[in-house]
């Protein structure tokens, strides 16, 4: 989504952009903020203009918080948070994670049990809610709104071999391609992945780090593939949970044949 990260993200090149309309692909600036509701109110809107044109709407990508956020409904109410969300982030500084967390988990300990501590973000939205409404996030997520599409969710299934395989070599090719310099660009510009959150991801992080003397080039080349891994990992055990989710193993000679037939019958 966000601009000055495209090859760290892997976006679409621009020739990609011209022969499929694209949505979400270099559209923010780095201080903006943005979360799964976020993305569920737009995308819904999006994909209401599209449908109205007979199209039909492929929604691609790994995150699974955005796409439950978006098939599974959201809550809708706009709630001016800045001012607690500063207060909250200076906290978050001279308190820590942990104390943030604790203090959820007394506030709404439903949604506290469904996050990571250090997932700070997410817990620091939790707070913000709960101080601008005065109502737990996990009792305004039982008023979602619902979406007016039927999605098919379909999961690529690949040999987990195969998948650090490629895991490694993308970071290689991540190399090759320039991202030190994407990153040493913006850390010129005063960006950090400490202070801006659009930053602070797997593979982006870590070129900081090297930048700031903490670990050596190979070190770091290996702590992105070990993080990127350790993200799939999770990825596989969110979307192993959602039973609606047809998998299909990316080497089987019906594949192809098989994607084609769920999506246009």
């Amino acid at each position: 989504m966000y601009k000055h990260i495209q090859i760290a993200t892997c976006a679409p090149a621009k020739e990609e952009l011209l022969e499929v309309k694209h949505y979400f692909v270099n559209e923010l600036e780095l201080e903006t903020e943005f979360n799964a509701g976020l993305f569920a109110k737009n995308a819904k809107l999006i994909i209401k203009d599209i449908m109205s044109r007979n199209k039909n709407v492929l929604i691609v990508g790994g995150s699974g918080l955005y796409i439950k956020a978006l098939i599974d409904g959201f809550y809708e109410e706009d709630i001016d948070v800045s001012e607690i969300r500063s207060k909250l982030n200076e906290r978050h500084k001279s308190e820590g994670s942990d104390a943030l967390y604790n203090e959820l988990m007394t506030i709404d300990p439903d949604t506290a049990a469904k996050m990571d501590a250090g997932k700070f973000r997410r817990v620091i939205r939790a707070l913000e809610v709960y101080y601008s409404t005065g109502k737990r996030m996990s009792e305004l997520q039982m008023h979602n709104v619902k979406p007016d599409f039927e999605a098919v969710q379909v999961g690529l299934l690949v040999k987990r071999t195969l998948l650090y395989e490629r895991i490694n070599q993308r970071v290689d090719n991540l190399i090759k391609e320039g991202l030190l310099d994407e990153v040493e660009a913006l850390r010129i510009q005063g960006y950090s992945y400490k202070t801006h959150n659009s930053l602070n991801t797997v593979g982006i992080k870590e070129v900081f780090q090297y930048f700031e003397g903490e670990t050596d080039k190979d070190t770091m080349i290996e702590i992105i593939k070990k993080n990127t891994r350790r993200y799939a990992k999770r990825q596989m055990t969110w979307f192993n949970a959602d039973k609606r989710i047809k998998w299909v193993d990316i080497d089987a000679e019906f594949f192809q044949n098989w994607i084609y037939e769920i999506y246009f019958n």
